[in-house]
């Protein structure tokens, strides 16, 4: 396809196309070689963009090749230093992690993407399939949670001969990608693929328009929640959230390929083996020491499960783990972030790789994901395997699947829901909560107004639909609060209730908390005094059931469950 149409031609590197524009100091993608475009080089003129399109960052200046020869600015001048301020490309190129996929979910996509054209050839590469309701799409200022995807089916050139060709796929490598709220860390969570779960009803999009309802099956292997029966990536959306309790914003889904193609794209990937391996399964055949794995190699290296540990798929997924902490290593070094050759070729190879839910199905919305992880520090993202057992169900000689350990599943969960993070650069920000919540405790110290002073503004910001109107009617004729009124849903949905309150009415706070059964941590107290006749503002969050019942989970756990795996994304480690 020729590169005008598209942004690339087959033959053309990109990170070649990079010219100097004197007029602005800055290096711009040249959109062709007709004549009309080589001419463009000798008259400069702005690079091309699409009003409806994001506008695309400016091309990084020291680390981008020169002109090539005989297409230098006007006066003959070639190549030379871009104007502008000294050590603007590193500014300039905005550093953008994203999660892409199963065995390698994280790669730079933003910044320097170049031009209209090649913005609209990078969209074009994506694959989108409407989940009908699976999650939704992430949030700035709220946790995020991206369900990724590493799919067995045997698509692409020279993956038939990995058997089992004819599959239509499952769930074979999936992470529960959560990120804080804060942005400061995150927790990737590896789901077995061999959990014995359930997987609830599951209505699906045919390609038509229709709706097919696929019906839940009890006891089943986690990896039938994609593929099996027609089912897609919002079904396995639907069982995590059932399995976990945890919303998912947005999945991504890879197959072989992805692999393949971006460890290669990235120069390959470091990894250590503490002995030798020899796996004819998989073809991985590697000395003991350090090795750069891409394509093939790579891909057999996360394949294995005959090498390491007891050669189960849980060992695997610990494997996987450290070839992923190392591919963000990668990913984030000096030589990757200063390499347009490097950072195109991982542009084209991820998105081709990719397949989203509508949330993420543009480069654009790709890119705001990627502008929400970008400053995170690897040092604070933590990999960890659901905690599970054999299943008990299974005769002793022919153990094949896990069932959750609930006793150290349930506060990890809890963890991750209330946006615990189970790496130590917490602490300090832990203490002062700490802090923080003993001043909010002595909040709950003091008089208590009689109910009939009471006056309190009541909204729906989460509770089941009804839930202002009950909770009004239930305080006016339960508990006497006469002066409370109804406000309907509120501009914006909250996790848990809030009572918000003037200094003053501190005593009408209390009685109000006594009666709903807030906590401290529910009340927030304004720097103003209020009016004698203004209310507070009392709404209703996800954690509201019914007036009566008292608000607020238990106090997530603040330390990871005694004897979890887990692996350090900043740290490596030999694979044994």
């Amino acid at each position: 396809m020729d590169a005008q149409s598209r942004g690339r031609a087959d033959e053309i590197d990109p990170a070649d196309q990079w010219v100097l524009n004197p007029r602005t100091g800055n290096y711009e993608l040249r959109l062709g070689n007709s004549p009309a475009q080589q001419h463009s080089v000798s008259t400069p003129r702005r690079t091309r963009r699409s009003p409806s399109a994001p506008s695309a960052p400016s091309a990084p200046s020291p680390a981008v090749p020169k002109p090539r020869r005989g297409e230098g600015p006007p006066g003959g001048r070639r190549g030379g230093r871009p104007r502008g301020p000294a050590g603007g490309g590193a500014s300039r190129r905005r550093k953008a992690l994203a999660v892409t996929g199963g065995t390698l979910a994280f790669l730079l996509v933003g910044g320097g993407l170049g031009s209209y054209l090649y913005y609209q050839h990078l969209n074009g590469n994506l694959k989108v399939i409407d989940t009908n309701g699976a999650g939704g799409s992430f949030k700035k200022d709220q946790p995020i949670n991206i369900l990724v995807i590493g799919t067995d089916k045997r698509s692409g050139a020279g993956n038939q001969g990995y058997g089992d060709a004819e599959s239509v796929g499952h769930a074979d490598t999936t992470i529960l990608f959560h990120v804080s709220k804060d942005r400061s860390n995150a927790t990737a969570l590896s789901i077995p693929r061999d959990l014995i779960t359930d997987i609830p009803v599951c209505p699906t999009k045919q390609p038509g328009g229709s709706v097919k309802q696929i019906a839940a099956t009890k006891g089943s292997r986690f990896n039938n929640s994609l593929g099996q029966e027609g089912r897609d990536p919002g079904c396995t959306m639907r069982t995590v959230k059932q399995l976990t309790g945890i919303d998912v914003d947005n999945f991504m889904m890879v197959d072989f390929n992805a692999v393949k193609n971006l460890s290669t794209a990235v120069g390959g990937v470091p990894v250590c083996l503490a002995k030798d391996v020899n796996d004819r399964d998989s073809k991985l055949n590697l000395k003991a020491g350090e090795h750069r794995l891409q394509g093939e190699e790579a891909l057999a290296f996360v394949r294995t499960r005959h090498s390491f540990g007891n050669e189960s798929d849980l060992d695997r997924i610990k494997t996987q783990q450290q070839f992923l902490s190392s591919m963000m290593r990668e990913m984030k070094s000096k030589e990757t972030l200063t390499s347009p050759k490097k950072f195109f070729s991982l542009a084209e190879a991820a998105t081709k790789s990719l397949t989203v839910d509508q949330g993420l199905g543009s480069i654009g919305k790709l890119t705001d994901l990627a502008g929400e992880l970008k400053d995170m520090n690897l040092k604070n993202v933590t990999f960890t395997t659901l905690p599970v057992v054999d299943n008990p169900n299974e005769p002793s000689n022919r153990k094949a699947t896990v069932v959750v350990n609930s006793s150290q599943a349930d506060p990890l969960l809890q963890m991750i829901r209330e946006d615990v993070s189970l790496t130590e650069v917490e602490k300090k920000e832990h203490a002062a909560k700490e802090a923080a919540d003993a001043k909010q405790d002595a909040l709950l110290q003091g008089n208590r107004a009689p109910a009939g002073d009471v006056r309190v503004d009541v909204y729906n910001g989460g509770g089941p639909p009804g839930s202002a109107s009950t909770t009004l009617t239930w305080l006016q004729n339960a508990k006497g609060v006469y002066k409370a009124s109804n406000h309907g849903n509120a501009a914006e949905r909250l996790a848990a209730t809030q009572l918000e309150y003037a200094p003053n009415q501190a005593d009408q706070a209390r009685a109000l908390a006594d009666m709903m059964g807030l906590s401290a941590a529910a009340m927030k107290v304004g720097t103003v005094d209020a009016g004698p006749k203004t209310p507070m503002k009392l709404t209703l969050g996800s954690d509201f059931k019914e007036p009566g019942t008292p608000l607020g989970a238990p106090a997530a756990p603040q330390q990871a469950p005694e004897g979890l795996q887990r692996v350090e994304a900043d740290k490596a480690v030999c694979a044994k």
